[in-house]
């Protein structure tokens, strides 16, 4: 078993995406490690494109974040929320990554709970929806462990022009803001 490196957890926040996140994202998307299920890495040409995506990207319909970590708020990955169409219905989509050296010590955990906050305070859509990879335990254990419902396997378009095998993970807004 490999050693953990600090704390085994440690406290996060969100800021919105910005400016100086590129480096953040190139190792992001651009590591095999880190794309394993999501088709592989994307160029530093894509990813610099996705960037200046992120910084243009519409706030009335988009949620874009680094996640910060420990005293030093240093960035250790990306969460995201956007808008969607599944079955014919415009929900919230999410999505998360965080760099390995942070993984396994809560912090995507902590990030999707701040997210789900976020996304409920919009009160625009009651459905929240994370696809990931059938093949992706952690992220599949992270959607139960914050209470997003399976709805069984689908096949989404990620990236583009390849199909990938994923869980359709469902969370109820206007329900467990009732709670």
């Amino acid at each position: 078993m490999t050693p953990r490196r600090g704390p085994l957890t440690i406290e996060v926040a969100l800021r919105p995406w910005a400016e100086g996140d590129l480096p953040l994202l190139l190792r992001l998307l651009g590591e095999p490690e880190m794309m394993e299920h999501l088709g592989g890495p994307e160029s530093p040409r894509a990813i610099a494109a996705r960037h200046r995506r992120y910084m243009t990207a519409d706030p009335a319909t988009n949620g874009l974040f680094a996640i910060v970590a420990g005293p030093a708020a240093e960035p250790v990955g990306w969460v995201g929320f956007w808008e969607a169409e599944v079955r014919g219905e415009t929900v919230w989509e999410c999505g998360w990554s965080v760099l390995p050296e942070a993984q396994g010590r809560g912090v995507a955990t902590q990030a999707a709970t701040l997210l789900i906050a976020e996304v409920r305070g919009r009160r625009r859509h009651r459905w929240l929806h994370a696809f990931p990879s059938v093949d992706n335990a952690a992220s599949n254990a992270l959607c139960s462990k914050v209470g997003f419902e399976c709805l069984g396997v689908t096949e989404v378009e990620y990236p583009k022009g390849h199909l990938m095998r994923s869980n359709d993970w469902r969370y109820d807004l206007p329900a467990a803001s009732n709670a």
